[in-house]
């Protein structure tokens, strides 16, 4: 057994401290975003802003309703091969596991539509060889194509899954709103030092990090970024939309969506026939309001984000982390009166 002494740090322990600006309104700051990519060897531009590849949140109509800013969606893994003539190849990863059929699905997607633009590898656990191996072998098999892998929160597994042909290696583990990762199995760390930590060992490899989970408003959204995340996965926040293709219920005249986490028991029992008797869910399901069409929260998202970047004067999303302090707080809001 052993044990790390320092701190780590979640969204909730700090806020960004504001320091002299030149930028005199939030319409000068450009939020997108040239990325090269190391392996794949590749650029993409857009605003590094992607839905989670959930249930209620990855689907085609968030595709096209983000997409129109220029964020990104990740795809649920549950569509079949021919709902993908729909895909926005630009701002849309096509999104895999690493269960058995799942490179064969692969093999599938290439020959019908050749090599995705942006393709995930979504795992709860990043710590297995299997993981790794599968990750070098999707790169052989798209050799161009974008690659997000993950989940890890450490840097040494980072830097594993680049070298071995990731482009962006997703962090988090058990930080979001339905997954309970961190109660069930006791394992995690806490998401604002997991990005700063895989961040520093990603870019020293020309890599990149997406910051997966625990984004609470907007805030925690500049956060994230100033923490140097190059990519912020959103899931809760973007649940309880239209766009999210659920069936609304209502509720003492309430109109409300269900949110459950991918490795939740519905999830389990929706897509793989139920929970295996060894297995534990590491998720679960919520109730979000309904929220009706997701252009307004993606504007109070974005209009968040501009006005972070106001306050410290980074005139550019990319230039958020040198002009970033952070600092330890006891709470963020003012008491109630």
């Amino acid at each position: 057994m052993k044990l790390e002494g320092d701190t780590k740090l979640d969204y909730i322990d700090v806020l960004i401290r504001p320091k002299k600006s030149a930028l005199s309104s939030r319409q000068e700051v450009n939020l997108e975003r040239t990325f090269k990519f190391p392996n794949s060897n590749t650029s993409w531009s857009g605003i590094p802003i992607v839905a989670a590849n959930m249930d209620g949140v990855g689907t085609f109509s968030m595709m096209r309703a983000l997409g129109k800013h220029r964020l990104v969606t990740a795809l649920h893994k549950h569509y079949d091969l021919d709902e993908y003539r729909a895909m926005d190849k630009e701002h849309t990863f096509f999104t895999i596991g690493i269960k058995d059929g799942c490179e064969e699905k692969l093999e599938q997607f290439i020959r019908k539509y050749g090599e995705p633009r942006m393709l995930l590898i979504d795992v709860a656990n990043g710590y297995t060889e299997k993981f790794l191996n599968f990750v070098k072998e999707a790169r052989k098999m798209a050799p161009t194509s974008i690659i997000m892998a993950g989940n890890v929160v450490t840097g040494e597994m980072t830097k594993e899954l680049i070298l071995a042909g990731a482009d962006i290696v997703k962090i988090g583990i058990g930080p979001g709103a339905v997954c309970t990762t961190r109660v069930i199995a006791g394992v995690g760390y806490p998401q604002l030092s997991a990005v700063i930590e895989c961040a520093k060992v990603a870019h020293k490899v020309k890599g990149f990090v997406c910051a997966d989970g625990g984004c609470r408003n907007p805030g925690d959204v500049a956060k994230a970024f100033g923490a140097e995340a190059d990519f912020v996965m959103l899931g809760s926040m973007l649940s309880g939309h239209e766009e999210g293709d659920q069936d609304i219920i209502e509720i003492n005249g309430k109109k409300f969506a269900e949110h459950y986490g991918s490795s939740s028991r519905e999830a389990m029992d929706k897509h793989n026939g139920g929970q295996a008797s060894y297995k534990a869910a590491e998720g679960k399901k919520i109730l979000v309001p309904y929220k009706g069409k997701v252009e307004e929260t993606v504007e109070e998202i974005l209009g968040g984000l501009r006005s972070a970047c106001t306050y410290v004067g980074a005139r550019r999303l990319e230039e958020l982390p040198e002009q970033t302090t952070f600092v330890l707080v006891n709470r963020q809001l003012s008491p109630s009166i």
